[in-house]
This record gives C-alpha cells, structure tokens and sequence, in this order.
C-alpha cells in the first residue's frame, strides 16, 4: 500500500475511534489513494429512530425481568415495602405486587414529588405524596363529575384506588418482553431531569431545560428544570414557549444531517386541554408537552418546521426506504400508555411502529431506542445518581432493537436520555457536543451532559461484526393476561 494511502487510512481509523468512544467501535478497510476508506461500526448506522412513551417505571414494566436490577425479592416474594400515608391512621408497610390492570393511575410525578419520594435516599416517599389532593390538579381544570373527555384527566380514572405500587410481568406485556429477550434492555435508564413530561422532552431533544427571557437569544436563558411558568401562568391561560437554547437539531441542520419528528394525532399546540375552550373537544392528541421541537428558535431560524410531520407520514417513509437520519416518534394521549390510556393500546401502538421499521428496507442501517419519559409515579427502588443541580431522575424503561444489538443483553451502564444525544453525535457529527464553548451558539447550560463521567455508552449495546439479525415481527394485538378495570 502507497505511504499517502496508509497514512490516510490510519488518520480515518483514529478519527473514528475518537467518535465511537473505543478502538472496539471501528474498523476501517484499506484502499489505494484513489478510493476514500470505508468507515464501519457505530457508522453502520445511518437511521437513529427515538420512540418516547409515557410515565412508566422500570419497576412497573421490568421488576420482575430475570436478570435485571429488578424488584428485590426472596422467595418470589418482594423484600421491600413502602410506608402507608394514604389514610390517616397507624401507618403499616406496602409491598409491590402484581397489577393485573389494563388502565393504570400512577401517582405524583413533578419536580415537587422527586426529592420526598427519593426520601433521603430510602426511595419509600411514594405513598406519602397521595394525600397532597388530585395528582394532577395543576394541569387539569375540573371537569364535570363523571365527564372523560381527555385522555390524561383524572376523571377517567374512574375512582381506581392508588395503584402505584403495582408492577407487570411479561404475560401482561408480551411483546416489550420479547423485545427484551431478542435485543437489548437497559435496566439503569434514568429520567435525566428531576422533574415530570414536558423538561423531560426538553432534554430528549437538547440536554437541558431552561427559560428565556428574549426571543431568540440562547445567552438569555437560565437553568429552569420545572419550565412550567410560561405554560401555566395561570388557571386557563398559555403563552406560546421561548425554547431559545440549543438543541440537537442545529447541530443537524448544521451538518446537513436530516431529521424528522412524526407526531402522532395531534390538534395543534394552541388547543390544549389547559384551555377551557378546549374542554369541550374530545383531546385524545398529543398535548404540546411532549411535542416541543415546534417551539425551538432553531427549527424556526433553520426554516425546518416541515420537518415536524404526522405520524401517516412515517408510516410512508418507512415503506420507501426515505426515513431520515434521525426520528423522534411522539405519541399521542390515547397511544401512550399515559394514565389513563391503556397498556395494551400503547403497546399495540408501539408494535405497529417497529413493525413498519423491521419491514422497511432501512432496518438494516437503523436503530430505534424506545424508552418512556418519566416515572410516573410508579415505584422503583433504585436511588437516582446526581450529576448537577437537575438530575437525574427515577428509572424508566428502555430498550435498544436494531439489526446490530446484542441479543437478549441486559445493559447495566447509568444511561439517560443524553445518551441518546451523544450516540447520534458520535454516529453523525463527529462527536460535536451541545457544547456552549465549541457548539457554535453558546448558552449558559450548567453541564455538557453528553460528557458527564457517569453516562454510559451506547456502542456496548451493539456487536457491529455480527450479521444483522432478521426482522423480529410480532403481532399487533398480542395475547395479554391484562384485565379491563375493575368497576368502581
């Protein structure tokens, strides 16, 4: 081999192992001077698609997982309990148990409830939030008694008792098992922000949560882990959000790396069920909260607000082989498994998607990362590790399913949703960071979270010499031991 040629390869090797994080990560094949080398590992992934469900715990889907950080148990029988501060009277202790429930209700899950719950690092203040009145009252107005008309308000809970300390199994939820059995799971994903859906969104697509006082201006925002404010200033009224800081997206468009965001069913930002003119609406869309990227200066001042579609048309895009480098799949309120939307119609929802990605001929080059946004409420017993001043936050469940992962892995790092940013920047930028001192548009987060010593890597959930693995289709409507609520 020409000294130019080698000398050309060996520079390519090193650039990519600096990107994948491991000498493991890549391999190049050796070329004359006349052809460029062939970068393989973390790059054989060219489609990076992020399904977000709602308000679960790993403990909810998971507990019982074998060989997860699941549950403790002794016997079959759990060894953990959690105090009673339901009622007032002599507290007793309650132990996780099986919820054989379809439609589940969860419990407190804002940035006030974290550090109770957490409870010094007992993780038994799960219980002691319930008293505190409705759950949700400070996102949902009253409804008339009796009226469901949202999919994500109290009154169609249908007066279920407390159930936040019960957990499934895999006859419950067959499909996510298999998922778990015949790809990765990730039994230490943390929220990575202590607080509930909307800063966890805000994180999944940028890395922090902030609020802005100019428009526009990413060096007027300040650290804000809540960012409620601006959307709730007061009972029935919403202002438009300023998400003015940096997210991932610059760095795409940046780097002319495609992008989409398929929302699933929704009925615009500006008609919400924070509106009392809404309320009249049947509001099964996907609420504003979890579908933040309208609302970022970038996709404005990139002209990518096309990119922000339905879902129909993913479903287009997947058959055609044109789905893009990077998807965020956002559900609507029915679809995900928010209570009180049903487990067996998110999962259902969820299967239809993967399904559409395993049948697409761009499943080969992809990778979908499914994961549920916050805790919900739901017990776990694993204390979240600290990284800065907002989080992390409790375990969710996650999964990793692409053509190239470890089949039946279990991955114990400390991950979080910034893990999925420095995958797609490893993969597709470089290894370019939302960095505020080499980004390019400087804010003042307080971390580089893609940086912090604790996260772990992605690329161990991989084995890119292996021959990609088949579709794993499964059905739509599995056979589930899940049971309608019990009549109230």
């Amino acid at each position: 081999m020409p000294r130019r040629a080698y000398r050309a390869a060996a520079f390519a090797f090193m650039v990519c192992a600096l990107a994948c994080g491991s000498v493991a990560a890549c391999s190049v094949e050796f070329h004359d001077a006349s052809r460029p080398p062939v970068l393989n590992g973390i790059h054989k992934i060219k489609h990076v698609i992020i399904i977000m469900q709602e308000n679960r715990s790993f403990d909810n889907y998971f507990g019982t997982y074998p060989g997860a950080d699941g549950i403790p148990m002794k016997n079959g029988e759990p060894t953990v309990c959690v105090p009673d501060f339901i009622e007032n009277k002599p507290r007793t202790c309650v132990k996780p148990y099986h919820n054989p429930y379809d439609l589940n209700v969860g419990g407190p899950h804002g940035i006030a409830d974290v550090q109770p719950t957490i409870n010094g690092g007992k993780m038994d203040g799960f219980l002691q939030r319930l008293p505190l009145g409705n759950r949700d009252s400070l996102f949902y107005p009253p409804a008339p008694k009796g009226v469901c008309n949202d999919y994500l308000h109290p009154s169609c809970y249908g007066g279920l008792p407390p159930d936040l300390m019960g957990y499934h199994n895999g006859k419950d939820i067959p499909n996510y098992w298999d998922y778990a059995r015949n790809f990765v799971l990730q039994d230490h994903m943390f929220e990575p922000v202590a607080a509930y859906s909307l800063p966890a969104h805000l994180y999944m697509v940028s890395a922090w949560s902030a609020s802005c006082s100019k428009q526009s201006d990413p060096a007027s925002c300040k650290n804000e882990p809540s960012n409620v404010d601006h959307i709730f200033p007061g009972v029935g009224t919403y202002t438009t959000p300023n998400y003015a800081w940096t997210d991932i997206t610059y760095l795409l468009a940046k780097h002319r790396v495609s992008w989409k965001e398929y929302v699933d069913n929704a009925t615009g930002p500006y008609c919400k069920i924070y509106q009392p003119k809404c309320q009249s609406l049947p509001q099964n869309g996907t609420p504003m909260l979890w579908n933040v990227l309208p609302f970022f200066t970038t996709v404005h001042q990139d002209k990518q607000l096309g990119n922000i579609q339905k879902l129909s048309h993913f479903f287009a895009d997947a058959k055609n082989g044109a789905l893009p480098s990077v998807a965020w799949i956002v559900p609507s309120a029915k679809n995900s498994e928010h209570p009180a939307g049903l487990i067996t119609t998110g999962q259902s929802y969820v299967t239809d998607l993967i399904d559409a990605i395993m049948r697409s001929p761009d499943w080969k080059s992809s990778v979908i990362f499914l994961a549920w946004d916050d805790w919900g409420g739901f017990y776990d017993h694993v204390l979240p590790p600290k990284v800065d001043a907002n989080g992390y936050a409790f375990r969710v469940p996650a999964l990793v399913i692409s053509p190239y992962a470890k089949k039946g892995y279990i991955d114990h790092q400390t991950l979080s949703f910034d893990a999925y940013l420095k995958f797609i920047e490893d993969d597709f930028l470089g290894g370019q960071r939302l960095d505020p001192k080499t980004d390019g548009r400087p804010d003042p987060r307080p971390t580089v979270r893609e940086n912090v010593s604790v996260l772990g890597n992605l690329f161990n959930d991989f084995d890119f010499s292996q021959t990609p693995r088949a579709p794993l289709l499964l059905p739509i409507h599995p056979k589930t031991d899940l049971l309608p609520p019990p009549k109230t």
